[in-house]
């Protein structure tokens, strides 16, 4: 029985031995090839990935920012906040972003103007609150519903008036 067991156990370690042998293993050397000089680092993302957001890119932010009438702050954070609010907010099918005004200031989120449902207002508001950076968020939006178009104004308004015939008054 110890004969038995000695045996297995030298098939075994020769068996792990035949799988490690490079010289005829041609995909191994593949793989030690392919590996040779790589170094592996791994970035860890940060927070806010302001490395890649530039001076210039937060300038011409600010720029569009002012021309809708919104306030950006000096930071480079403030104006890279923005991008990602605004971003999320045109993605977004429940918040009508050419209605809601973003200004940001130290961190601090204002959302300004009207929505169309209590919804949309709630959307609006969690979008901001879940963008990296961001310290709070001023909820300012009003909800007014959108006034529903009645096509048959024009027919009603007319429906009382006695019709007119050229040449002659009623």
């Amino acid at each position: 029985m110890k004969a038995m067991l000695v045996a297995m156990a030298l098939v075994s370690v020769f068996a792990f031995a035949a799988c490690n042998d490079t010289t005829s293993n041609m995909n191994s050397n593949a793989n030690a090839n392919a590996n040779a000089g790589t170094v592996t680092t791994r970035t860890v993302p940060t927070a806010t990935p302001t490395a890649r957001y530039s001076e210039e890119q937060a300038r011409e932010e600010r720029e569009r920012a002012k021309v809708n009438k919104e306030t950006i702050g000096q930071s480079l954070d403030d104006a890279w906040i923005h991008t990602k609010i605004v971003a999320k907010l045109i993605s977004d099918t429940q918040t009508p972003e050419r209605k809601i005004n973003v200004d940001v200031v130290d961190g601090a989120v204002t959302l300004r103007g009207q929505v169309d449902t209590a919804a949309a207002k709630t959307e609006a508001e969690r979008l901001a609150k879940e963008t990296d950076g961001v310290k709070k968020v001023m909820n300012q939006l009003k909800v007014v519903p959108a006034k529903a178009a009645n096509s048959n104004k024009a027919s009603a308004t007319n429906a009382n008036k006695p019709p007119v015939v050229k040449g002659k008054t009623p």
